[in-house]
């Protein structure tokens, strides 16, 4: 497996598969992980890696986005650890912090559900893939008390911060994702973290269909414009493209130990 792996993408939301699948395999992907935002329909992401094929692999994560903590049912920890049994679920997520569509009154149930899914990947040893907006202080607070329960595997997708919220990630272990965000020319500060991020915590990622990267720009975002993302990140840390290539898909079976099975 030597191609990009989109880490995040959404395939419940792409119009049509084929064409996206098509374009994946232009670009020279290897994979993509689909990532569930609704507990309620873990079962459509596991039915999406059926698309799954020796040349370009379909994996999925599990779990509920922050922005619908207050009206997804929060399961039990062992609810979610059950999901995690089939084998093409290889992160529980995404979860987290969105403070940009909200106020006070959805913090208690995007915090109790982000520490369950936490909870979930410390049991099951499968990363937590993150989603963080506008929540840098408390989003820091409690990686570090959970951190301090019990060591975690994790990313922050779509790194969207300053240096402060990815080296508080970075020294608790975890992972920072990258998004066409990157490539947007007002978003100074990402490539600024971008540059200082250590070569073994990198990842890519579309999250498509929204951001697609410049030159696509204004266009539904597809998995196959992850090379557009990886590019503009060697372009800024100053090496090919082959080698982000080789260091984000390396990374990637890292952290996401199922992929490298």
């Amino acid at each position: 497996m030597t191609g990009l792996i989109d880490t995040h993408c959404h395939l419940d939301k792409l119009d049509d598969l084929a064409p996206a699948f098509a374009q994946a395999r232009e670009a020279g992907l290897s994979g993509m992980i689909t990532i569930g935002t609704r507990f309620s329909k873990a079962d459509t992401q596991i039915a999406l890696t059926q698309h799954d094929t020796p040349d370009l692999r379909i994996w999925c994560a599990i779990g509920i986005h922050p922005d619908y903590a207050g009206e997804e049912r929060l399961p039990s920890v062992e609810e979610l650890v059950a999901k995690t049994e089939a084998p093409s679920v290889v992160a529980i997520g995404e979860t987290g912090l969105d403070y940009f569509h909200s106020g006070d009154e959805a913090k208690p149930a995007q915090h109790a559900a982000f520490r369950t899914h936490i909870a979930a990947a410390r049991q099951t040893d499968l990363p937590v893939v993150i989603h963080t907006r506008n929540a840098d202080d408390d989003m820091i607070a409690i990686l570090r008390e959970e951190h301090a329960k019990g060591a975690f595997p994790f990313l922050i997708h779509c790194f969207a911060s300053g240096p402060k919220l990815a080296e508080a990630a970075l020294e608790l272990g975890g992972y920072i994702s990258f998004s066409g965000l990157l490539t947007f020319p007002k978003c100074e500060e990402i490539r600024e973290v971008a540059r200082m991020v250590p070569e073994d915590r990198l990842l890519v990622e579309t999250d498509s269909p929204y951001l697609a990267p410049v030159p696509k720009r204004g266009k539904p975002n597809t998995p196959g414009y992850v090379a557009h993302t990886a590019a503009r990140l060697a372009e800024e840390r100053g090496v090919s493209l082959d080698e982000i290539t080789r260091i984000t898909t390396e990374n990637a079976r890292r952290l996401f130990t199922r992929i490298a099975a």
